[in-house]
């Protein structure tokens, strides 16, 4: 029988948490939603607090999750695991040193308190953009295709830095502890209403090149999170969050030589092969994709 986890999910109340404390959920966890608003899902437990107040964040990890958890008599109970979502999601929301500080202070805010409290599995939110192509400053290429892990990252803009910044600190934290830390680069979140804009994308692919045609379902971002939660003893890591082929419907070996033209394969590409790659979690954690485009819109 699969242990059932107690976790403390940080921003869950936005695109990406809500899917993936859903699926949590489902799985028979139970989830204690830290977030400045709630969460409105049957069995989820909410608690508003600022990640970047460390006081706040100690606090949380020490709490019960609701009044239920009072009547043992046995104190709080521990957190088994930390799933860190929390953050300003993209630039042009805030100005570019809010979004830094917020997104940085809170991560080494949510880290230490875990890594202090001895709570042994932490998975925190990185990005696609940590590869300097989403948001760069003109036509940026990375190094080569497939993306993968143990490429460059070097973003120009304060969001996908702040990301870098916090896989650093995670590993840092890593280090000192010995807990699991695993940092997930997620690609472009697609709730299930979104695949009514595939076929824009399938008309104007060039609108999808800044995410390296990369799209993570929600409902399998849920599932990576849960294989996280339940593969032990990996020290730190760092995962593409993705589905297994491109938000188009061209061919992978088109698109790199159409819209990445120089840019050096490492490998030869399966035809529908995604460009930002998801093979580590498919081979190192046994993700297995639900949510293909494919079941959802018509060629």
């Amino acid at each position: 029988m699969t242990r059932k986890l107690r976790i403390l999910f940080t921003g869950g109340s936005g695109k990406a948490g809500r899917h993936v404390i859903a699926y949590l959920l489902d799985q028979g966890h139970r989830v204690l939603n830290i977030d400045l608003a709630p969460l409105d899902h049957p069995g989820v437990d909410n608690l508003a607090a600022d990640i970047t107040r460390s006081g706040e964040m100690f606090n949380a990890m020490t709490s019960y999750a609701n009044f239920d958890e009072l009547e043992p008599g046995t104190g709080v109970p521990h957190f088994d695991a930390v799933v860190h979502f929390a953050a300003v999601p993209r630039i042009l929301l805030k100005p570019d040193n809010e979004t830094f500080r917020v997104n940085t202070v809170g991560t080494y805010n949510v880290i230490e308190a875990a890594v202090k409290l001895g709570i042994p599995k932490i998975i925190i939110a990185s990005s696609e953009t940590t590869y300097g192509v989403c948001f760069a400053d003109g036509i940026a290429n990375p190094p080569a295709l497939p993306v993968e892990e143990d490429m460059d990252v070097n973003p120009m803009d304060s969001y996908g830095l702040s990301k870098v910044v916090n896989e650093q600190t995670a590993r840092s934290f890593q280090r000192r502890s010995g807990a699991d830390i695993y940092a997930l680069r997620i690609g472009n979140v697609m709730e299930p209403h979104e695949y009514e804009r595939f076929p824009g994308f399938f008309a104007n692919p060039e609108v999808r090149r800044r995410n390296i045609f990369c799209y993570i379902d929600a409902r399998d971002l849920g599932q990576i999170v849960d294989r996280c939660l339940k593969t032990d003893g990996l020290g730190y890591q760092v995962f593409n969050a993705g589905n297994d082929t491109n938000s188009v419907n061209l061919p992978a070996r088109e698109l790199a030589e159409r819209f990445f033209p120089g840019v050096p394969l490492t490998r030869e590409l399966g035809e529908n092969e995604a460009l930002y790659s998801n093979r580590k979690i498919r081979e190192m954690l046994g993700f297995v994709e639900e949510h293909d485009w494919r079941k959802y819109v018509t060629v």
